[in-house]
């Protein structure tokens, strides 16, 4: 019995460590347009006809913009 509660605190823990992890900084899912996509958090700005400029043209594309060209100096 001892043993069957120590297995279950454990898995217990591992599951709650697991749902406390940070999602990766490294993209973004969608929105509008393209729910299901996930756009990567490099930085190569555009701006749109819209006149907003976006991180890259993928953020663009999440909030359905059109016209899209490159913006400023990139490094």
């Amino acid at each position: 019995m001892k043993k069957m509660v120590l297995k279950l605190a454990l898995a217990a823990t591992l599951v709650v460590g697991a749902l406390a992890i940070p999602a990766s900084s490294q993209a973004s899912f969608g929105g509008g347009c393209c729910p299901r996509c996930l756009c990567p958090e490099n930085y190569a700005p555009v701006i749109c006809s819209n006149g907003h400029v976006y991180s890259n043209a993928c953020f663009a594309s999440l909030d359905c913009a059109t016209g899209c060209v490159p913006y400023g100096n990139t490094i």
